[in-house]
């Protein structure tokens, strides 16, 4: 897609670009109250998948309708990954579903864009929960920190500030719940097109990666992906038997061999562009299955692992969109935590953090009227 590359970058010092990316998120947390609401005993995971891609197309596709040439629909397939599985399970119609149970403890991934201006979030929920029917022991541990790091992060998130004092507050709230980051995981910038910009935030790396990955420093106008993954294991993902099923164009160059894989990467091009997909878009699921190997195997495609924690253990996962912002970070994406559904035995003695914790994270209020009035306007022209 040349014209996704061509183009300066607009950032969202822009109305137009902040506007979108508002939209995004709102879509974005639409659907995702949807989904968590369909984690109930006795669902089956691949349909709740299903669900949700279907309905961030539908929902994206109710919004800038004049406009025929601008992209949108899908930045992250939607996947639900159930207590030790760490991430990316969205299972296709040809490999073994999952049928959540009571106090499964299940994690949505899931994100859209609009005109390349990307939204993702991630929520983690215990099946059958409630402030009546509390989540507690090492599941209610795990989702606090995970819960609470993701909080010190968005406090962090400010221009001027260094991508290792994430990844320091991180860990330190894992810590006091006596769980561990999940090793090596990134946040990632958001660009326009690109799920994975160049800035990085790593969390709980190893040695090797504290070597290789570099620092960075946060700076005004850019837009983050804020991914926090903990685990009450030893935080070291491995892959299961679960196979891979969301994929995503590289910027790789070859001449493929096989025609069918020829015909599957066109169409990865002008149904995805740069944006992660599910082989369950392919009406084909055998022939994709298939052409997806010769792809992978020349780095023409990249595939988004299904990891695994030990047997036994839980991993929580909370993902936000934040926009930095002159006047403070606006996050964008994310369901209100009900804190008073879990109950540990835990808790944050750090006096840093808990001062950090209990600062505000809104922006600083300024010309919030206008541009309010400026977003209903654009919503109301991008929806007719």
């Amino acid at each position: 897609m040349a014209d996704e590359k061509d183009a300066p970058e607009e950032t969202i010092a822009e109305d137009l670009v902040m506007t979108k990316y508002k939209m995004t998120g709102q879509i974005v947390n639409r659907v995702l109250k949807q989904v968590v609401d369909k984690c109930v005993p006795g669902a089956s995971v691949r349909e709740i998948c299903e669900f949700g891609d279907k309905l961030l197309l539908e929902e994206t596709d109710k919004v800038f309708k004049k406009e025929k040439e601008l992209k949108k629909g899908i930045a992250f397939p939607t996947c639900v990954s159930v207590n030790n599985c760490i991430c990316h399970f969205s299972p296709l119609p040809s490999e073994p579903d999952y049928t959540l149970k009571d106090e499964d403890l299940a994690k949505v991934d899931l994100g859209a864009h609009l005109d390349g201006y990307i939204a993702v979030v991630a929520h983690t929920v215990v099946v059958g929960a409630s402030s009546e029917n509390k989540v507690t022991g090492r599941k209610a541990d795990v989702i606090l920190a995970a819960h609470y790091a993701s909080q010190a992060a968005l406090r962090l998130l400010r221009p001027g500030n260094e991508t290792y004092a994430i990844t320091e507050a991180v860990q330190k709230v894992a810590k006091s719940y006596n769980c561990k980051p999940v090793e090596g995981m990134l946040s990632h910038q958001l660009k326009h097109f690109k799920i994975d910009g160049e800035k990085t935030i790593i969390q709980n790396p190893n040695e090797a990666q504290k070597k290789e990955h570099e620092k960075f420093e946060f700076d005004k106008h850019e837009v983050y992906a804020m991914d926090v993954l903990i685990s009450t294991g030893d935080g070291v993902g491995k892959e299961g038997t679960a196979r891979v099923s969301i994929y995503k164009k590289t910027d790789e160059i070859y001449q493929l061999k096989l025609k069918a894989s020829r015909m599957f990467f066109s169409e990865v091009r002008t149904k995805h562009g740069n944006m992660p997909f599910n082989l369950r878009t392919f009406q084909e699921e055998t022939k994709a299955k298939l052409a997806v190997v010769e792809c992978v195997s020349h780095k023409l495609i990249e595939p988004f692992q299904v990891l695994y924690e030990k047997p036994g253990e839980y991993v929580a996962h909370f993902k936000f969109t934040a926009l930095l912002m002159p006047n403070g970070t606006h996050q964008i994406t994310g369901l209100p935590f009900e804190a008073n559904m879990y109950q540990s035995e835990c808790s944050i003695e750090d006096t840093e953090l808990k001062t950090l914790l209990t600062s505000s994270a809104n922006p600083r209020a300024g010309k919030k009227k206008k541009k309010k009035s400026e977003t209903e306007n654009m919503e109301v022209d991008g929806a007719a």
